[in-house]
């Protein structure tokens, strides 16, 4: 029998005593048991696979002797990946949704509440325990409406938001940590502090700046329909949204990036957006292929 189909009854809990018999008699025996005693052990917050695998891959290519040498340590780490894997698929049963640049995707949860999420951003939630806790994880920026019922979670790396019914927005960049209430209420845990927001509020909080909190009168992001807004946001951000918006690279090392910048950039047509973006700060840009450079008059 094959070295590979062994480890697949292995996994599977489907050897006979004479197939198991042959499995440990295979060169990598005791690393297959250790990895797989560690699984057990394992409680990771994330992982992905297919990454992970790549990872693997990478560092062995570095430190890689003789070509001989490789091929019991890709299938040791082919092993690894396998186990977590089955880790993953049965016991988390976590699904991840993803957006690309210039993509933006709407996902139904289990309880019908609706996410619309913008681009570059990702949104993981456990199906199979929905019933018991609706939480969200969120990187990135993410439009809810949700259904009426128990305590809704959305954890990001920078605060937590919790609410019960309502429509909102949670941004979670880089650059800026924003939540904006447009219907019921929202609780905002952030740097310690407890903070309530209801219809029309949003709570901000910028690189380098203190948080505040200001007013809407919006009934939704405007993104939703393809138009990124901004009132008196740094123009670094405004940057770095044009370029997930359009999959492109903005050069801007010869203009302050740190001015304020208010106005707006539709998403469908990048040549009028350039303009809205340059022509009220008076900066001149060059295109090439994928890139933009901007520079002051």
């Amino acid at each position: 029998m094959k070295r590979e189909e062994l480890i697949r009854k292995w996994l599977d809990n489907e050897l006979n005593p004479k197939e198991l018999s042959l499995f440990k008699e295979l060169d990598d025996y005791t690393d297959l048991i250790r990895i797989s005693e560690g699984v057990q052990k394992f409680k990771p917050t994330s992982f992905h696979v297919t990454t992970e695998l790549e990872n693997l891959k990478n560092t062995i290519a570095l430190k890689k002797q003789k070509r001989n040498w490789l091929k019991p340590v890709y299938a040791i780490a082919a092993s690894v990946v396998v186990l977590f894997g089955i880790y993953y698929s049965f016991l988390l049963q976590e699904t991840t949704v993803t957006t690309l640049a210039s993509q933006k995707q709407e996902i139904t949860l289990p309880d019908n509440s609706n996410v619309s999420l913008n681009s570059l951003s990702s949104l993981s939630f456990d199906e199979k325990n929905w019933d018991k806790q609706r939480e969200v994880e969120l990187q990135g920026e993410a439009f809810f409406k949700v259904e009426k019922g128990a305590t809704f979670n959305v954890k990001t790396e920078t605060g937590l938001v919790t609410v019960v019914g309502t429509q909102f927005i949670v941004k979670d960049r880089a650059e800026l940590f924003e939540v904006v209430c447009y219907e019921g209420a929202v609780r905002v845990n952030h740097n310690g502090q407890s903070i309530l927001l209801k219809q029309g509020d949003s709570y901000i909080k910028m690189e380098g700046t203190t948080a505040s909190q200001t007013k809407t009168t919006q009934l939704s992001p405007s993104w939703i329909t393809n138009t990124s807004t901004f009132k008196s946001l740094p123009y670094s951000t405004v940057i770095a949204e044009f370029e997930r918006q359009y999959d492109i690279q903005i050069i801007a090392d010869h203009i302050d990036s740190k001015q304020l910048f208010t106005g707006s950039f539709i998403h469908n047509d990048i040549e009028i957006a350039l303009k809205s973006i340059t022509l009220p700060l008076n900066l001149e840009y060059t295109r090439t292929n994928q890139t933009i450079t901007l520079k002051g008059e």
